[in-house]
C-alpha cells in the first residue's frame, strides 16, 4: 500500500489483491515447465516421424516450428507476472477517518 504525504492509506480491494510470492512463482514455473515438456514432446514426434517417415511431409516441420519457438514462448510466459482487476476504481469515501472506534482499555 502506498502513503499519501498526510499518512493516509489508499485502499485496495481484497479481490485484486494478488497472490503471494511463492505463489506465484509456482504458478509460473508450473507453466514454464509444462511448455518445455511439450516441446520435448516435439523433438521426440521429429525423431519419430524421421524414423519412420509416416505422415504427410509437412508434419515435421510443424513439430520442428514447435520446437524452435516454445523456449521463446516458455520464457515470455515465465515472466508475466500475475495482475488482477476488476475494472472498477474505488470512490473516495466521505472523510479519511478509520471506520471503526478505537478500543476501549479493559484491564
Amino acid at each position: 500500500m502506498t502513503r499519501t504525504r498526510h499518512g493516509a492509506q489508499t485502499p485496495i480491494r481484497i479481490t485484486t489483491a494478488s497472490a503471494g510470492a511463492g505463489a506465484d512463482l509456482a504458478t509460473r514455473q508450473k507453466r514454464y515447465v509444462i511448455t518445455m515438456l511439450i516441446r520435448t514432446l516435439c523433438f521426440v514426434a521429429v525423431a519419430a516421424l524421421a524414423i519412420t517417415h509416416a505422415g504427410p511431409g509437412w508434419l515435421p516441420w510443424v513439430f520442428i516450428g514447435g520446437a524452435v519457438f516454445l523456449p521463446y514462448v516458455a520464457v515470455v510466459m515465465a515472466n508475466a507476472a500475475s495482475t488482477k482487476s476488476d475494472g472498477f476504481k474505488l470512490q473516495d469515501g466521505a472523510s479519511q477517518d478509520r471506520q471503526l472506534p478505537g478500543g476501549t482499555k479493559s484491564e
